[in-house]
């Protein structure tokens, strides 16, 4: 099967269509929430300031874009690592983005009407209305900016979609069955290109979190590119040293087979 990623507003229904298709499908269901809780523990990087990446507004990170963008791959590194097993359905805002670039992978976003998610917001929360709407509201805004500052795409989009499921006209049932039937195309079959284009990006964000396990480079505004086990680095920072210190925290992660170091020095870092 191929690997389903199902993008949701908060207290969208997600959730529950993701729980509902792997118990169809019989594969793992990860959540931001799993995914967050194990890159802090694998990366030694507090569970708020990860969520805190994915989560606060541009303005709050603006001088620190490079160490905000190395705690986004920390988290990507995690989900892709589960991705490479083959089977996985991971729900979340924006788990399409986290993927972006790797072929035969079915995206799905499901929606539901305000009212829908304003009653399950109020359920789980005990806010009231008015600050249950408020809530929603910040968040969905919150997301969007997020999206447009680092991919430089509208989440909402219908083209960053294979499918759209309103669950005010399909049940939870439904939508799992639709999804079910859509993983059984041929388009969404994983075949040895898209394999090798997930490990590739695997590696390539294992190093990247490589730097942000460092308090010394997790801040370096860097490019990583992986092809077969050959790595490139680039971009700048603030002084030699740091360089050695990029490219011998580079060549210890494993599936690096050769690396090529094209940072340099220059007015993109932050300590």
């Amino acid at each position: 099967m191929s690997i389903i990623t199902i993008s949701r507003g908060s207290h969208s229904g997600g959730k529950a269509v993701a729980e509902q298709l792997g118990g169809r499908l019989g594969c793992p269901v990860l959540s931001r929430e799993q995914v967050l809780a194990q890159a802090a523990k694998e990366y030694g990087i507090s569970e708020k300031e990860l969520a805190d990446s994915l989560n606060l507004p541009p303005p709050a990170w603006r001088q620190v874009l490079g160490k905000r963008l190395a705690y986004v791959k920390c988290v990507t590194a995690v989900l892709l690592d589960h991705a490479r097993q083959g089977k996985l359905i991971y729900h979340s805002n924006v788990g399409h983005l986290l993927l972006a670039g790797i072929p035969r992978v079915l995206r799905v976003r499901v929606i539901a009407d305000m009212e829908q998610r304003i009653k399950a917001a109020m359920a789980q929360t005990k806010m009231d209305r008015e600050e249950t709407i408020a809530y929603i509201q910040r968040v969905d805004r919150e997301r969007s900016k997020w999206a447009k500052v680092l991919y430089g795409v509208d989440w909402e989009d219908p083209s960053q979609y294979d499918v759209i499921l309103n669950l005010d006209r399909i049940s939870v049932a439904g939508a799992g069955e639709a999804i079910v039937r859509m993983s059984e195309l041929s388009d969404f079959k994983p075949d040895d290109a898209s394999r090798k284009v997930l490990e590739d990006a695997s590696l390539a964000c294992r190093v990247w979190a490589a730097m942000a396990k460092n308090p010394a480079t997790r801040s370096a505004t860097l490019d990583v590119k992986a092809d077969g086990g050959e790595v490139v680095v680039s971009g700048n920072v603030g002084s030699a040293k740091a360089i050695e210190l990029i490219t011998h925290t580079a060549r210890q992660v494993e599936g690096v087979k050769t690396l090529r170091c094209d940072v340099g020095m220059g007015a993109d870092w932050y300590w």
